[in-house]
């Protein structure tokens, strides 16, 4: 890893954007290491959730922005493959990030431990959780630059904030503060820059310790793949399936077992060889 850092401590993978230097600029180095890094904690059964966040005071500045001018010519220029149509487009970089992060099987706590700007920001609309520093700032600044939101982040924005709060954001590119961002609800907790890592690690594991791993991850792809179906018979449908599948599984066992006996449960599937197939005849399997 050459833009990222990556540690698994005690079920807990953290996620660092490590370019101090440059304000932990994205790069398409970053991008490709970013899906690489999901790739493995979704492969890791020791992993419970993961946490991303910022080396030095910076969580993320945006884009690189350090060939000038000709910064996006020269980027949209550059082939990447086609898109999920087939066309030959060079795909947003971000939005192949959060795609990847849309699918973890993971939950995702953004630790915006700084400033977080364009994608800095957008990124972090596919984790979980964001929680910042009580001095963060953030923007979605695209249109200031010229350019359009991205990272999935006209999909993302109107489903976390009210939508004018959104249009706010969007239309006039500015700057605000990480209380105005609590305020609106894009932001779960805010912290000091000293607590932060801690109370994210606190979050992490009050998410998964005493849940079920697989049950987790398959209540996450849940949650985040009903949020753009057109009618809760779709989410009936899946949970039907769902339900029918865990309650034939060990776990589930498990978990009623020691609850009678008034014990912790000891979860035995594990998401590399256990999950069941929900969604396949019903939703689209993200592209990234």
């Amino acid at each position: 890893m050459e833009h990222i850092s990556m540690s698994i401590e005690d079920g807990i993978a953290v996620i660092t954007l490590d370019r101090p230097d440059k304000l932990n600029a994205f790069t398409t180095t970053m991008e490709n290491e970013l899906i690489e890094a999901f790739d493995s904690t979704d492969a890791n059964d020791a992993v419970r959730a993961v946490i991303l966040t910022g080396a030095g005071r910076a969580f993320c500045a945006g884009a690189d922005l350090s060939s000038g001018a000709e910064t996006f010519s020269e980027w949209s220029a550059e082939s990447n493959g086609t898109d999920a149509d087939g066309d030959d487009l060079r795909r947003d970089g971000g939005g192949r990030v959060v795609l990847r992060m849309f699918d973890s099987l993971k939950p995702i706590i953004a630790a915006i431990n700084g400033p977080a700007v364009g994608v800095g920001i957008t990124m972090t609309l596919a984790a979980d959780f964001r929680l910042a520093a009580d001095d963060a700032r953030m923007g979605f600044v695209f249109n200031r630059r010229g350019l359009v939101p991205e990272s999935c982040s006209s999909w993302l924005l109107p489903k976390l904030v009210p939508l004018q709060r959104a249009l706010d954001w969007i239309y006039s590119g500015r700057i605000f503060t990480a209380a105005e961002a609590f305020s609106a609800g894009l932001v779960y907790r805010l912290h000091s820059r000293e607590d932060l890592p801690g109370e994210a690690t606190a979050l992490a594991h009050s998410l998964t310790r005493d849940s079920a791993p697989v049950s987790v991850a398959l209540s996450r792809q849940m949650i985040w793949r009903m949020l753009g179906v057109e009618h809760p018979m779709v989410a009936h449908r899946v949970e039907s399936i769902g339900i029918n599948a865990r309650g034939a599984q060990a776990d589930v066992r498990e978990g009623v077992a020691a609850f009678l006996e008034k014990r912790e449960a000891v979860f035995p599937d594990r998401c590399s060889d256990a999950m069941p197939d929900l969604f396949s005849s019903h939703l689209p399997r993200p592209r990234w």
